[in-house]
């Protein structure tokens, strides 16, 4: 896909958005009945992909979980909604956002419960990058995260770079 087909292929945020609902089972908990933390990042993980799929339409992998927070348990019984949307495509890559909920079915008190950004890679079935379109976003929340993506990939990448500088620091002491 060329530059010019891509930009011209822009999709709005709204239409990437994804929700997922599940009711979390004994299996899907630890021992204290709340909801194991590698499931709920499934979950995420999930969602997020159907996301970053709809505004690529092809294969599309898990790059990096660059952020995940939880904020209070998940409880055997609750119902988990999480939803996503993309927040800003770069030239393959997409980072995604993803809110979860928690509801009580006896009381239906609904909470806040966790929230994390991902970076998905468009690919095709080769396993080769491809562009992907760009994130068009419409309303002031949607701009806000737009423009928070970017910052967060540039910090990304200076991560990156210290990380790389370290090692060869390490290898070079190792020497």
């Amino acid at each position: 896909m060329s530059s010019q087909e891509t930009q011209s292929m822009a999709r709005t945020v709204a239409s990437t958005q994804s929700e997922m609902t599940e009711m979390i089972l004994p299996n899907d908990t630890n021992p204290l009945g709340n909801l194991l933390g590698g499931r709920l990042m499934h979950f995420i993980d999930l969602t997020g992909a159907m996301a970053a799929y709809r505004l690529a339409r092809t294969y599309v992998v898990t790059a990096a979980m660059d952020h995940i927070d939880f904020i209070q348990p998940v409880r055997l019984g609750d119902l988990v909604t999480l939803k996503s949307s993309v927040n800003r495509a770069f030239t393959s890559s997409m980072e995604v956002g993803v809110k979860v909920w928690a509801e009580n079915m006896r009381t239906g008190v609904v909470s806040h419960v966790a929230s994390a950004y991902l970076v998905f890679v468009a690919i095709d079935e080769l396993g080769r990058l491809q562009k992907v379109p760009q994130a068009k976003p419409e309303t002031p929340d949607e701009v806000r995260r737009y423009e928070d993506a970017l910052r967060r990939r540039e910090y990304r990448e200076r991560e990156n770079v210290r990380h790389k500088h370290a090692k060869q620091a390490a290898a070079a002491l190792a020497d």
